[in-house]
């Protein structure tokens, strides 16, 4: 798990792997992330955009940028939260996740809130 906060705004990271959707002998390892965000500042803010960067066992890297986040860009009045969950398959039974999203308040300004390093890893390969 993940937990930062950039601006007042608090992102918590979690992942989890899928045995049953995986298949290791033909190099693919399924994992899911559900990410909180919460509005801990003063301010109404708006997710508009996020960028995300995946990294596998063997040190590859792909980036992945786009609007909002599962087809939404959410909006946060001061202490609400926002949940989703979405998917990352991988080549290698381990990995990590990081970036950003980027924020948008009421009166134009932009700032990127900080997704801390998170684990992907299926407990099998940590034995």
């Amino acid at each position: 798990m993940s937990d930062i906060t950039t601006r007042g705004v608090r992102v918590r990271a979690l992942s989890q792997y899928h045995a049953e959707q995986s298949d290791p002998a033909a190099g693919y390892w399924l994992f899911t992330y559900t990410i909180t965000l919460s509005n801990e500042g003063d301010t109404p803010v708006q997710l508009v955009s996020r960028h995300w960067v995946i990294t596998d066992a063997t040190g590859s890297q792909e980036h992945v940028s786009g609007l909002g986040v599962v087809g939404e860009q959410p909006r946060l009045e001061p202490g609400a939260q926002y949940q989703y969950s979405s998917g990352c398959p991988l080549p290698t039974s381990m990995g990590a996740m990081h970036g950003h999203f980027e924020m948008v308040l009421d009166d134009g300004e932009r700032f990127e809130a900080e997704i801390a390093p998170f684990t992907l890893a299926d407990p099998m390969a940590l034995n």
